[in-house]
């Protein structure tokens, strides 16, 4: 994708859905006398905030259930949540008919292969640094950040920035 398809792509946007571990988390699952503990980038919740106060929708798509990416969703008012989803296809129709939108006016942040399902239907395909090989080949945006460690800011970033030059 050209410099020029991407910010044409982004102005298109009216959702970009999240994978949780590797995304919004490094990956990492620490078990605790029956906790599950996640640790979650507080710099992306930032990200998610300034898109959604551009009237970006917010989506998380996660083959895992969690109680801390419920809390999570919650702080952050994503109200579109789906977790042990296996697969993420299932659940991407339902979602472009609550948001309004075709497929390709959603993006996807996802870092394994089950993630690349999703970047077949969506408009832009992002993958963290850290992401499997295989989906970073096959993302339209590498971010330089890792997943839990400010890969989605940095693209929140780059969507509010490419959506503040249209408006000026």
């Amino acid at each position: 994708m050209t410099n020029t398809e991407l910010q044409r792509a982004i102005l298109q946007l009216k959702c970009i859905t999240l994978d949780v571990d590797g995304v919004l988390t490094d990956g990492r699952i620490t078990y605790a006398e029956g906790l599950e503990l996640k640790s979650f980038y507080v710099q992306d919740g930032y990200g998610i905030k300034a898109v959604q106060n551009a009237g970006i929708e917010v989506a998380i798509v996660t083959g895992r259930e969690s109680v801390a990416t419920a809390r999570r969703a919650q702080e952050l008012n994503i109200q579109l949540l789906y977790q042990g989803i296996e697969d993420k296809t299932t659940v991407f129709a339902e979602i472009c008919e609550v948001v309004k939108c075709q497929p390709e006016q959603v993006a996807h942040v996802g870092d394994d292969v089950p993630d690349l399902a999703l970047f077949d239907l969506v408009g832009i395909g992002v993958a963290p640094a850290d992401a499997h090989s295989t989906v970073r080949a096959q993302a339209d945006i590498v971010t330089e950040m890792g997943g839990g460690r400010g890969a989605v800011r940095e693209f929140c970033d780059l969507v509010v920035a490419v959506l503040d030059r249209q408006r000026t």
